[in-house]
């Protein structure tokens, strides 16, 4: 008879008087071609979406090749370009279809008079204030104020309403839209 020796596992085991039963069977290792990343591993963290719709129309009597407009809550159309009355009403009506006023658009000829137009949601609020930028932060008790870039002193007590709203300590950045419309943006700090 051929002496065998007791496997170290049995021994430990037998010794802290624990039981064994039948030997567990291995699973069979994953075929699966290639590392296991995950999609992240391999395509990247995602960016955040930049548009909130897109779509495209026929907007015949747009002269450009790139248009920049802001949808006021009331429907009104403000356009950073020259363009004629009523030209925009297609691309706006594209967008439309997915996202409701208020909303800054960028619309793209793509081929003739057919346009691309993506548009995101923005906020309005109506402001009396000088300039056509204004920031306003707010931390730690000190608060700074920008008027086009240059620090003055004063306030926009509509600003501070907006930042309160996130916080102690917030940024508001607001851009003149028409008359006392403004665009704004809150952060909190």
């Amino acid at each position: 008879m051929i002496f065998r020796r007791e496997p170290i596992h049995r021994k430990l085991a037998r010794e802290g008087r624990l039981e064994i039963g039948a030997e567990p069977r291995a699973e069979p290792a994953s075929v699966e071609p290639g590392p296991s990343w995950g999609e992240t591993g391999i395509h990247g963290v995602p960016r955040p979406r930049r548009w909130d719709a897109v779509g495209s129309a026929e907007a015949p009597g747009l002269r450009g090749y790139e248009v920049h407009f802001v949808a006021l809550p009331n429907g009104a159309l403000v356009v950073n370009e020259d363009e004629p009355d009523g030209t925009l009403t297609p691309l706006a009506e594209a967008v439309e279809q997915a996202i409701e006023p208020p909303y800054r658009a960028e619309g793209v000829r793509q081929d003739g008079d057919i346009w691309a137009v993506a548009a995101r949601r923005v906020e309005v609020a109506e402001l009396e204030a000088p300039g056509n930028e204004l920031e306003l932060a707010l931390s730690g008790g000190e608060r700074t104020l920008t008027v086009d870039g240059e620090r003055v002193f004063g306030s926009v007590p509509g600003l501070e309403l907006l930042g309160e709203r996130v916080g102690e300590a917030y940024v508001v950045r607001a851009r003149r839209l028409q008359d006392r419309l403004w665009e704004v943006e809150t952060s909190p700090l």
